[in-house]
């Protein structure tokens, strides 16, 4: 059983080994570096911001408060523990936590070359809202509606 937990300051390492193999052959193949390499994942800790899988940190769901929304700002599953369910059950939690405190959607962002992402987040039940360009391709805003 996939349980969640918040970070606390001793996770900080796992936290960034988790989303340094998640993310980092994504910046070769896109061109950019993505965001989530550069984040303080001490700070984001330290906010409460940041949750983690046990009994093994294999998976980061980073989580951050918006008007009426709760943004995915960072979800990461360790290439080894990847097609096991983790990302599908820190996205459940996502939703859990926006219903929770009354959010009405759930926010996120990709890039446009991982379209894998894209169609992944698709089949939870996001919707694309928009695009920005950046200097490699578009960020693409997805959204959820939670009803709350």
């Amino acid at each position: 059983m996939i349980g969640i937990r918040i970070a606390t300051s001793e996770d900080a390492a796992a936290v960034e080994d988790v989303v340094r193999a998640a993310y980092e052959p994504w910046a070769e193949r896109i061109g950019i570096r993505p965001l989530p390499l550069d984040a303080d994942y001490s700070s984001l800790i330290g906010a409460g911001h940041v949750h983690v899988t046990v009994p093994e940190i294999t998976g980061v769901l980073v989580l951050s408060s918006e008007p009426h929304a709760l943004g995915v700002d960072n979800v990461a599953v360790h290439p080894d523990a990847q097609r096991q369910g983790i990302g599908r059950r820190l996205m459940s939690f996502a939703l859990e936590q926006a219903v929770d405190r009354g959010a009405r959607s759930v926010r996120l962002y990709t890039h446009s070359m991982m379209t894998d992402n894209i169609t992944w987040y698709a089949s939870l039940g996001f919707v694309e809202t928009g695009r920005e360009p950046l200097p490699k391709g578009e960020r693409v805003h997805m959204a959820k509606d939670v009803g709350a």
